[in-house]
């Protein structure tokens, strides 16, 4: 942090909290992949994303990234993504977020066809925010993600409420599937506490086994989060279901989930719930919707794989410089969940 303190610029998708900072040190590594895994044993990275993720500066379910160069010329630029506990391979909603943020900030050109490509290397690869607007107003934004694929079905796990089934999927981090009717709850915020800890649960008994390798890199490998969902039925061809995801250590999604929901459209087409012309429209605790198609198929590490967009809305809600006064006895901060 210089003397000037911290400058950051905050947006939110669907509800969830997007902290953007474009200036701070830069990991050691080649590619983002490599720099996310550097960045979390740099003292003076990790020594920041801790400061802006914990109070009084965030919260336990703050959520940012760190911009920083792309792998090659063919992105725009790159971003490590953080949280509360460490940096993420992935995130939809700040796929949004960026790809909103660059258009309005005139980083990337608007497009006068009125759709406009925002290529960003992130750990899990390539993706692109595909940001539409109506003269200088940004109206929609897709998530283009990484391909998504199934990695294991009706898989059993025992919790403190009894034996859960779900499914594991990728869609740019690992997530466990589970329906919330397993456990007679409701994604709502009644239901909320339990779900929180039955998410650890869930990320404890699994992270750590076969379930939560992945087959082609193993610095992805692990369960991100835990993906609880309401059925709210099938109309039209439309898969209609609302969820909260539960990632990093208890920590709580208020959007849809982006690279959730991809990894929700890989599921559910592979068993063959969402057709490859359908729609999923996937809310969130909060009643934000957003809706997710498949752009194609393909076939990655040998499995049958689809590439989902998920469409949504970002928008900012304020710039920030953040300091730290040499006295203060509370820095980094703290949290309390």
């Amino acid at each position: 942090m210089t003397d000037d303190g911290i400058e950051a610029v905050d947006y939110h998708c669907g509800g969830e909290p997007f902290r953007i900072v474009t200036t701070t040190a830069v990991p050691a590594g080649a590619t983002v992949a490599e720099k996310r895994v550097a960045a979390a044993v740099d003292p003076e990275v990790d020594g920041l994303r801790q400061l802006l993720c914990s109070e009084p500066r965030g919260h336990a379910d703050m959520y940012g990234g760190f911009i920083v160069a792309p792998d090659d010329p063919g992105a725009h630029f790159g971003v490590l993504f953080w949280h509360k506990d460490g940096f993420s391979a992935a995130c939809g909603h700040g796929t949004m977020c960026l790809g909103t943020w660059a258009v309005q900030t005139g980083l990337v050109p608007v497009d006068p066809s009125g759709v406009t490509d925002v290529v960003i290397d992130v750990p899990s690869g390539r993706v692109t925010a595909r940001v539409s607007t109506a003269g200088t107003k940004v109206t929609a934004v897709d998530f283009v993600s990484v391909a998504g694929y199934l990695l294991h079905d009706e898989i059993v796990v025992e919790t403190s409420r009894g034996a859960a089934s779900g499914t594991i999927a990728f869609g740019g981090a690992i997530y466990a599937h589970v329906p919330t009717a397993t456990f007679g709850l409701s994604v709502d915020k009644a239901s909320l506490p339990e779900l929180i800890a039955l998410g650890r649960e869930i990320k404890n008994e699994i992270t750590a086994t076969a379930y939560a390798e992945h087959p082609l890199d193993p610095r992805l490998s692990g369960v991100y989060g835990v993906i609880f969902f309401d059925e709210l039925g099938d109309e039209d061809g439309a898969v209609r279901q609302r969820n909260v995801t539960v990632f990093a250590d208890g920590q709580v999604d208020r959007s849809p989930c982006g690279s959730g929901t991809a990894s929700r459209v890989a599921a559910l087409h592979s068993s063959g719930r969402l057709a490859t012309d359908g729609t999923l429209v996937h809310s969130s605790i909060v009643g934000s919707t957003w809706s997710a198609r498949i752009a194609d198929t393909t076939v990655v590490a040998g499995r049958n794989a689809v590439l989902p967009v998920v469409t949504g809305r970002a928008f900012r809600t304020g710039h920030h410089r953040f300091v730290v006064d040499p006295d203060d006895d509370l820095v980094p901060g703290f949290v309390l969940r």
